[in-house]
């Protein structure tokens, strides 16, 4: 068997697998040992790793280095059509793709946003797995690129805040006079929330959160920042850990209450997202225009239409003396780290489909393999995205 690593588009900075992780594979090195494998247990036996030429130069890693690693060197083309399992973060082009009939391919490709898409690979004989569907049970925690991803992104959130922000964060006391802290709100408490909570309030701020969900209440306060609760949310118990649509009138409440705390606030971080829909919108042009001009925003949902009406993905504007990044691939800012957590899941990923014996095994019981599977055998296979688009064949 034979997998590739492609060289992501120029905007990336990250790479799929990082040499270390590609020892593992070639050189047979030991695995921890994980639900349904024992510490014997190996991934590496019969499999070749071909890299495509310069794929990790931006993560800092040289061809060199992967060699050592015992992977090949490859031309793009040939990586593509000669690898039976290849691995991009980002979806590889369209006009390479569509010709890799019984091909399998690996990545986060945002099925939700791109159901046509996917249709398009279903009909090309494509089977792919988008990491980004995994269902967020305790099993599937090591494969998990969502909350790899989002702890980065949180904790460069503020970082990037703060290299903005013209004020210190913390408090100081000297002979000139003192200096009070800065004032961060932050909405929503998911990994990337929680780590910026926590980046924060080791910078010294002080810290407010809103989500909808109750329950990371406990978490919010532990980390040493306040918890403003909004009654009325809609219940995301069942929502698999995801964060789900409310109401129109517990919204208004929402706002109301975050309408209060962004006039006090020199610093906003929003995180606001929900699968396969626009992200709301949490903050008005009004609020915008009740901050102190020097305040900055970072609108980490930018991708998804962003928490603001006003922000603009992969650029920052000032608004009213408001600066507003809009970035939803704050990952990429650390590339070293983002790879080497991202090729961790996706090696522990890999386990559920190969055999220490270096097949390919695509247990179809498996609910992380099905709930990751997005296209096979000329179908959508996975519910969710195919109840959004018609099936493969029918009439328009």
């Amino acid at each position: 068997m034979t997998i590739g690593i492609l060289k992501e588009p120029n905007y990336e900075t990250r790479v799929s697998l990082l040499p270390e992780a590609v020892a593992t594979l070639t050189k047979k090195a030991r695995l921890p040992a994980r639900a349904g494998m024992d510490g014997n247990d190996t991934v590496g036996k019969g499999i070749t790793v071909w890299v495509e030429k310069d794929a990790g130069n931006k993560a800092y890693c040289t061809d060199a280095d992967y060699e050592n690693a015992g992977a090949s060197i490859k031309e793009r083309n040939e990586v593509l059509h000669s690898s039976d399992i290849f691995l991009s973060i980002n979806k590889p082009d369209q006009t390479e793709i569509i010709n890799l009939e019984s091909k399998i391919v690996i990545g986060v490709y945002h099925p939700l946003f791109n159901a046509d898409l996917m249709k398009q690979w279903a009909a090309a004989g494509i089977t792919s797995f988008s990491l980004d569907m995994l269902p967020r049970t305790t099993r599937a925690q090591t494969m998990d690129i969502l909350s790899s991803q989002a702890n980065i992104a949180g904790y460069k959130a503020v970082l990037t805040a703060a290299n903005l922000y013209s004020r210190y964060f913390p408090m100081f006391m000297t002979a000139a006079g003192t200096i009070i802290p800065a004032k961060v709100l932050i909405l929503g408490a998911g990994v990337a929330g929680l780590q910026a909570i926590a980046t924060a309030r080791r910078l010294g701020a002080v810290v407010e959160v809103f989500d909808t969900r109750p329950a990371v209440k406990e978490e919010v306060i532990s980390l040493g920042a306040k918890f403003v609760e909004v009654e009325g949310a809609a219940d995301a118990s069942k929502a698999g850990g995801y964060a789900v649509a409310q109401s129109q009138e517990f919204m208004q409440r929402q706002q109301a209450k975050i309408g209060e705390s962004i006039a006090k606030a020199d610093i906003v971080i929003t995180t606001a997202q929900i699968p396969g829909v626009k992200a709301p919108i949490l903050i008005t042009e009004e609020m915008i225009k009740a901050m102190r001009h020097g305040s900055v925003i970072i609108d980490i949902a930018a991708a998804t239409g962003g928490n603001t009406p006003v922000t603009k993905n992969n650029e920052t504007i000032i608004y009213n003396g408001v600066s507003i990044v809009g970035n939803s691939n704050l990952p990429a800012t650390m590339p070293s780290d983002a790879s080497k957590v991202y090729g961790k899941n996706v090696l522990n990923f890999l386990q559920l489909i190969i055999t220490k014996e270096g097949q390919l095994n695509l247990n179809w019981e498996d609910d992380l393999v099905k709930g990751s599977c997005i296209t096979h055998d000329g179908k959508v296979v996975n519910e969710r995205v195919s109840a959004l688009s018609p099936p493969v064949g029918a009439g328009t």
